[in-house]
């Protein structure tokens, strides 16, 4: 049962980063272009370039699209992870001690989410192992077709 289990993990990976980086760019786009209800309930965006609400959508449609997509992943959920660390210690922490008090469960599980990917990459599924694919089936050809030189 575990060879199984863990022949199937980099597709239970890739499916986990193509959620996470569905909702956290949906977060992203309801601040930015008042979708699905939009900031405040009601359509309305963050004002641009107010500070943090504005860069934070920023960072979350932005990195959850890479990290959707599978493109640069690690970077991506690096910089989101930061961003999903400050919110919850500058906007909820000083709420509330716990995530349940403060309301900042989503940014919590959004940190560490994205900081797992920090360390497990993309996973199946993703462009970063296509590009891969692509880049060292070139280099070979390109090695193979080089005359050697006596």
């Amino acid at each position: 049962m575990t060879a199984r289990l863990n022949s199937a993990q980099p597709y239970a990976l890739g499916l986990f980063r193509i959620v996470i980086g569905l909702l956290f760019a949906c977060h992203g786009a309801v601040a930015l272009f008042g979708v699905l209800g939009g900031a405040d309930g009601k359509g309305g965006t963050a004002a641009t370039g107010a500070w943090p609400n504005w860069y934070a959508a920023v960072i979350e449609l932005v990195g959850g699209t890479l990290v959707l997509l599978g493109l640069g992943t690690r970077i991506a959920a690096f910089i989101s992870s930061g961003a999903m660390a400050y919110a919850y210690f500058k906007v909820h922490q000083p709420q509330g001690l716990w995530p349940i008090e403060n309301n900042g469960e989503g940014a919590a599980m959004f940190c560490w989410a994205m900081f797992l990917l920090i360390f497990t990459g993309s996973g199946a599924f993703g462009l970063d192992r296509l590009l891969a694919k692509r880049t060292s089936t070139q280099g070979q050809r390109s090695a193979d077709q080089t005359p050697v030189a006596a």
